[in-house]
């Protein structure tokens, strides 16, 4: 049975996290976390807020259970899933100036 995509279905996870930096060790744990995201996939919207596209709900657990295994021991780290829908309503500031976000590029998954 083929599963049509559409905006609906297909999902965006953003994680936020807030860690400790206040000592060396602390600043590794939040680097190391940071680069095991980017190594998923992920990418940076702000210096603490990374998202990634998924192409389903059984793909957003699979990133999920990642992210569980790979939370430092201190401070907060929350997933936020929207759908692809939702993310194409999102507006950005800059300065005074409001600009859209531009067209998502068409993105093509074979796992």
């Amino acid at each position: 049975m083929q599963t049509r995509l559409n905006a609906y279905r297909i999902m965006w996870l953003f994680v936020m996290f807030d860690l400790p930096t206040n000592t060396k060790e602390e600043r590794k744990v939040a680097q190391k976390f940071r680069q095991t995201l980017m190594a998923d996939g992920f990418s940076m919207m702000q210096y603490s807020i990374y998202h990634r596209h998924c192409v389903s709900d059984e793909y957003v657990q699979v990133h999920l259970n990642r992210i569980a295994k790979n939370v430092p021991d201190k401070g907060l780290v929350s997933v936020l899933k929207v759908t692809d829908k939702q993310f194409g309503m999102i507006v950005n500031f800059w300065g005074k100036n409001i600009k859209s976000m531009p067209d998502p590029l068409a993105q093509f998954e074979l796992f």
